[in-house]
């Protein structure tokens, strides 16, 4: 019998109560519920059968041995990289699992910490409801440390790394708001040399796979035939999500929800502020300076945080 859809027995008050549990490792979860899905994976709340302490789990079906090895990335890049403001991989797995037709596919299982107040976009959502936008010192408190996070990716050995679909929902926060990055699934080398046009298709059909729209850069819209990507992509990013963290929503968010041409409105470097706010001047262009639609005009993760810091200083009145 493999680690996947065990159910057993489980003493509950005087009735016996059918539980689903997964095992990883030779270690017994429960099922506890579904967080969420995408097209490619699910997350599970589950329960260490010894401990009770709760986790998240994330699956990852594969229907090829191309899409296993991808899956299996994703372990690998959460093992390269360690640090306070990116999601650990408590645990992970490689299991076989029986499709409906007979055919074999796989799992790779990824056990992750639970963060009971969920991501920054739930936050958001639940601010733009009250009507409560953040404090700029707590926005830039936020953003500052999911940069580290990314920076921990930038300085990745013996390839710099790039998470190519930073967004608020691929942020979990932790009950004081402290950010972990997540996701790794979209993760990949930083520096692309691209000499042809089917490479150029490759990335910009794995981009257009994994990053989502409303937080691509424009240099993975349309991907030229003899070019170079890098880093940079992910500032553009984090320029969208430091927007977010002020305004709710990525400025390219509401082009996206009326199903306009979201590469069009990248590429046309037209970023809209509200006509009134609480940000400094200085906050708003900090993020006209991450929307760059060229790459090569961008700054590295360093001159962002150093700005960051710049900014945090003068509204505390440190000299």
């Amino acid at each position: 019998m493999n680690s996947f859809g065990l159910a057993i027995l489980v003493q509950m008050g005087n009735c016996l109560c059918i539980k689903e549990t997964v095992k990883i490792n030779g270690r017994r979860y429960y099922i506890r519920e579904r967080l969420g899905e995408g097209g490619f994976s699910t997350v599970e709340l589950v329960e260490d059968a010894a401990t009770r302490k709760l986790y998240a789990l994330k699956r990852i079906t594969c229907h090829s041995q191309s899409d296993q090895k991808v899956a299996l990335a994703e372990v690998e890049y959460h093992k390269a990289v360690r640090h306070p403001n990116i999601v650990e991989c408590v645990d992970s797995d490689l299991v076989g699992v029986p499709d409906l037709v007979g055919n074999r596919t796989s799992q790779v299982l990824i056990l992750l910490p639970y963060f009971r107040r969920g991501t920054l976009h739930d936050e958001l959502m639940r601010r733009q409801k009250a009507g409560t936008p953040l404090d700029e010192t707590v926005a830039l408190g936020i953003f500052r440390s999911i940069c580290e996070g990314v920076q921990c990716l930038h300085m990745a050995r013996p390839h710099p790394l790039a998470h190519r679909d930073i967004k608020t929902a691929n942020v979990l926060l932790q009950d004081d708001l402290t950010p972990c990055l997540m996701d790794f699934g979209s993760v990949s080398h930083a520096r692309v040399d691209v000499s042809s046009s089917s490479e150029a298709q490759q990335v910009q059909d794995q981009a257009a796979e994994r990053s989502s729209m409303p937080y691509r850069a424009p240099e993975l819209f349309t991907v030229e035939s003899h070019s170079h990507i890098d880093e940079r992509s992910d500032i553009w990013s984090l320029g969208c999500l430091l927007y977010a963290l002020c305004f709710y929503k990525s400025p390219f968010e509401a082009v996206y929800e009326r199903g306009d041409s979201v590469a069009l409105a990248v590429v046309s470097g037209v970023v809209k502020f509200p006509d009134s706010h609480q940000y400094s001047e200085e906050l708003v262009g900090l993020i006209k300076s991450l929307l760059r639609v060229k790459a090569e005009e961008r700054p590295y993760i360093d001159w962002v945080i150093g700005t960051v810091d710049q900014l945090l200083n003068k509204s505390s009145g440190a000299v």
